[in-house]
């Protein structure tokens, strides 16, 4: 592989929006995948990207579905969907015909390497269903996804921090894949590790975003933080019981703490939360919340245990989506009310 790639990102929102935009302006070609307004705005607009320091637009290609592109063996396939649509989204680029030198050679599922940048880690098994070479990636990135071709890095001076690694590890790595992806990213303004278990971390991060359904039903309506405690010890003692490993806490505070600081971006309120309160805010009638509680949820159940608090929280999530209730319509003294003691 010694062609120049180009990244295709499948799900240009606030976390594929902000890779496809690093990514180009780092010199890389770039195609984003996105759909309705945000689509429509991207092809008219461009990509906007605002950053404590920056304000920057760009015209990149940017397309519906697998039917607009002509797929190169060379491409590198980015999903950066929520977890919730990511079976969708596979499902329908890996029959999608791939070629070399203009002639078919299979499918993106066959013969191009897909890394998963997203919350959870069901993202790894859905994949894994569908393209033969998958790479994890654990992303901290404090995004922003709010109007139709914008999306907003609230970190500076890197973007954010991305771990990333084989998931089916083996002895060689014939195609140099992995190097070459970190290499850009890296230039495109991300701290980027490669660890030996990518997967460690992602469990780390799925118990770190125990907390977003908190925010997301919340927000500012009173104080959630306490209340996350016990939903995550729930989470780690399940973990702990199927003996799954994760990084620890302070490793990842460590990683967290090198990597990047926080601040205002010009024009958007101190108030903007994480992936699932912008779900709720924007009223998309649907949250990943199934495969963040959900997931330890259903680690519990396949090990013949509980997860009470998870459960219910996960309950809440869909609920609130699905009745479209926005960040605050819950306070934190009616959620506490709600949870199992």
């Amino acid at each position: 592989m010694n062609s120049m790639p180009r990244y295709i990102i499948l799900g240009a929102g606030a976390g594929g929006g902000t890779l496809g935009g690093r990514l180009a302006l780092a010199g890389q070609v770039v195609v984003l995948v996105a759909r309705g307004g945000h689509l429509v705005a991207l092809r008219e607009r461009g990509l906007r990207l605002r950053t404590p320091d920056e304000d920057v637009t760009q015209q990149l290609t940017a397309i519906g579905g697998p039917e607009e592109v002509e797929l190169d063996v060379d491409d590198v396939l980015i999903l950066a969907s929520k977890v919730h649509q990511a079976n969708d989204m596979l499902r329908s680029w890996t029959d999608a015909p791939v070629r070399r030198n203009g002639d078919a050679v299979g499918t993106a599922g066959e013969h191009l390497p897909i890394f998963t940048a997203l919350n959870g880690v069901a993202g790894e098994a859905f994949a894994h269903r569908y393209f033969r070479r998958v790479y994890g990636v654990c992303v901290w990135m404090p995004v922003v996804h709010l109007a139709p071709g914008e999306v907003i890095i609230r970190s500076t001076p890197r973007s954010g921090i991305l771990h990333i690694g084989q998931v089916a590890r083996t002895a060689t790595n014939h195609d140099h894949v992995l190097e070459r992806t970190a290499a850009d990213l890296t230039a495109a303004n991300f701290d980027v590790p490669m660890p030996d278990d990518v997967m460690a971390w992602k469990y780390r991060k799925l118990i770190s975003n125990i907390g977003n359904v908190f925010q997301a039903l919340v927000a500012r309506n009173g104080d959630w933080r306490p209340l996350v405690a016990g939903a995550e010890a729930e989470a780690r003692r399940v973990l702990d019981a199927v003996g799954i490993k994760y990084v620890s806490e302070a490793e990842e505070a460590a990683a967290r703490d090198a990597g990047f600081t926080m601040k205002p971006v010009p024009g958007v309120p101190e108030s903007v939360g994480g992936s699932t309160w912008q779900s709720l805010q924007r009223g998309t009638g649907n949250v990943e919340t199934d495969y963040l509680n959900g997931e330890i949820v259903m680690i519990a159940h396949q090990a013949g245990l509980e997860a009470p608090i998870n459960q219910r929280l996960a309950m809440l999530g869909r609920r609130a989506a699905a009745t479209g209730a926005k960040p605050g319509d819950m306070s934190a003294e009616e959620l506490a009310a709600l949870l199992p003691q």
